[in-house]
């Protein structure tokens, strides 16, 4: 593929006579880090002066404590990756951007309630909003700036970098990146401050020395101060939660790694016996080499449960609406993600109907809303207590060993598909772990895992 902004791949679908042309952008690291630095520092500006003229004071918007709003960037980086084959149509493109922003809106939204317990901002009082996070007001602004930042503001801001000489582009961009992971780590551990008072964190504090203490007690407490000058109710505390000394209590790392474990089997036997009533055959629909695992399905449900799972007394349609709205954006972004990193098509709707490029449909749209419910409402409350029953020092044990593997697992699998790319059509294994891979995954073997996989 040659590089450049407009490279494009022609990519055979599941019909022979199928191909279309995916854009992909073939954007280097430090050039993704500099449009997620820019449109950052620009929604920062934004956000800053309407929270000013709102306020009739300088207020400092946003997570971090530096210029920078992450949302707008994350969102433009998403847009970016998995838009380019959408560029030549402006009313898809504009639903995509408006689809996409919304959706790292409620996600961020979301996932700041579940760290503080309050909203960090509050559509309630706008008409047409939604669950107080998002309104069809923002979302078609979102929408509009998604498209113009797509069209020209991308090809504009990647002309300034490249004007920069490269080595000074680079170093300025990851100390820039450096010092703003930096920020958002002390902007975390204000968050978990302001939150509540953890009895081990405060005997590891006494532990350290005096000075170091106070040194980053003072730098704390700045940032504690601008988040409560920007966002006054997060400095609510938030309801303490007593921990019975159950396995994997609450909704925390253990609960959800088995949650993922968990799901990847059941994601994997229900795609298998959907293939047998639907096509008639029997095919492998796992992601990874090793096992019936499907991380799509993983991932999905531990996104949906730590966004969702406060919300089961909530109505089925919200949760319904949601599911909808979130598993089709997640099922077009790793579509979309995928076929980038391993060069493969996994999956292709073009031959249903109301579909958008083969990568989502409606109908699987609607199944995704369904299946929220049914996890939400049905399945988690008693699964989770299933989890929480495991003997504490079995749980603890079982669960990094699985974790290792899970780990290995899907990282021979990249590297195992990254292989499979490369030997179509591509020069002989060279190096050790390359013959090594052809050796033990095949063209043969690969084909049985992933049937469904396409060259692009």
């Amino acid at each position: 593929m040659k590089s450049g902004l407009n490279s494009g791949k022609t990519i055979e679908r599941g019909c022979p006579a199928y191909t279309r042309v995916l854009n992909v952008m073939d954007y280097t690291i430090t050039e993704l880090l500099w449009l997620l630095l820019i449109y950052s520092f620009l929604g920062w500006i934004i956000e800053t002066v309407v929270g000013t003229v709102k306020n009739r004071r300088f207020i400092n918007r946003g997570f971090s404590t530096g210029p920078f709003c992450l949302v707008y960037g994350i969102a433009a980086v998403l847009m970016t990756l998995t838009t380019g084959d959408l560029l030549d149509n402006t009313f898809f493109l504009l639903i995509g951007c408006g689809i996409l922003a919304t959706m790292v809106e409620w996600l961020t939204g979301k996932l700041l309630e579940r760290l503080n317990s309050h909203k960090w901002w509050d559509y309630s009082g706008k008409k047409w909003n939604y669950d107080g996070y998002i309104c069809l007001q923002y979302s078609i602004l979102w929408a509009v700036l998604g498209l113009l930042s797509m069209r020209y503001g991308n090809r504009f801001l990647l002309l300034a970098y490249r004007l920069i000489p490269d080595f000074f582009a680079q170093l300025l961009v990851w100390i820039c990146s450096i010092a703003v992971f930096l920020d958002i780590l002390l902007s975390l551990a204000a968050v978990f401050h302001i939150k509540n008072e953890i009895p081990g964190a405060a005997r590891v504090r006494r532990k350290i020395s005096v000075f170091t203490n106070r040194f980053g007690a003072s730098i704390v407490g700045h940032v504690e101060h601008r988040m409560a000058k920007a966002y006054p109710v997060i400095m609510e505390r938030a309801e303490e939660i007593r921990m019975e000394g159950k396995f994997a209590e609450g909704c925390g790392f253990y609960k959800l790694f088995w949650l993922f474990f968990i799901a990847c089997i059941l994601g994997d036997f229900v795609e298998t016996i959907f293939c047998r009533i639907t096509a008639g055959v029997w095919m492998s629909r796992s992601s990874l080499v090793w096992g019936p695992f499907s991380i799509v399905w993983g991932f999905a449900i531990v996104f949906a449960t730590v966004l969702l799972y406060k919300d089961k007394e909530k109505p089925d349609r919200y949760l319904f609406f949601v599911g909808t709205f979130l598993g089709g954006a997640y099922e077009y972004v790793c579509s979309v993600l995928s076929e980038i990193v391993f060069g493969k098509v996994f999956w292709d709707y073009s031959d249903i109907p109301f579909n958008l490029d083969g990568r989502v449909n409606l109908l699987y749209c609607f199944f995704w809303g369904i299946a929220a419910v049914i996890w939400i409402k049905w399945l988690y409350p008693p699964l989770s207590a299933c989890i929480e029953k495991i003997p504490k020092l079995w749980g603890y044990i079982l669960t990094w060993v699985l974790a290792a593997f899970m780990a290995v697992n899907m990282l021979v699998s990249v590297v195992a598909l990254i292989r499979y790319d490369q030997r179509d059509g591509g020069p002989a294994a060279e190096s050790g772990w390359e013959k090594v891979i052809d050796q033990h995954f095949d063209d043969e073997r690969m084909e049985k895992i992933y049937p469904n996989a396409k060259s692009i």
